[in-house]
């Protein structure tokens, strides 16, 4: 099994420019990612958005690409909160959208967990395990709340 990809696809009932706007809008963001509040989302390659996961803290990813409205990549630094997603620290996000017939195809992708090190007794929260079962959630979540 390889441990350094996890990769979630799904079908939403809505259009391509909808789930673009829900996975890069800041009020969207701050819902289906975050606690409520609009995220801080500086959209552009180096910009920065900041993910507030409650209890496991805020975590300023670096937006490594953004191509609307087909993909959206970030760097996401989840064994560090506070600090900025780095290719040392962070794995990576990616975001691709295809249109199909009414309807998205959502497909995310994160690499990196076999060369990010881990600080000790972050591992349940932010090592391959949490993540694996983590997207499974978020791309359902993803899901319904764009085709509300």
């Amino acid at each position: 099994m390889d441990r350094d990809r996890i990769e979630r696809d799904t079908f939403v009932k809505a259009p391509v420019e909808r789930v673009w706007a829900v996975i890069t809008e800041p009020q969207h963001v701050g819902v289906w990612f975050g606690q409520g509040e609009p995220a801080e989302i500086d959209l552009r390659p180096g910009g920065i958005m900041r993910l507030d996961h409650g209890q496991y803290g805020v975590f300023p990813t670096l937006i490594v690409a953004v191509e609307p409205p087909r993909y959206l990549a970030y760097r996401w630094a989840s064994g560090f909160p506070g600090e900025v997603a780095t290719e040392s620290n962070a794995t990576l996000v990616e975001f691709f959208l295809e249109p199909e017939a009414e309807g998205t195809r959502l497909r995310v992708v994160e690499t990196g967990f076999a060369t990010v090190p881990l600080p000790a007794g972050r591992e349940d929260t932010a090592g391959y395990d949490s993540h694996n079962e983590g997207w499974r959630g978020i791309v359902d979540i993803v899901r319904e709340y764009a085709e509300k």
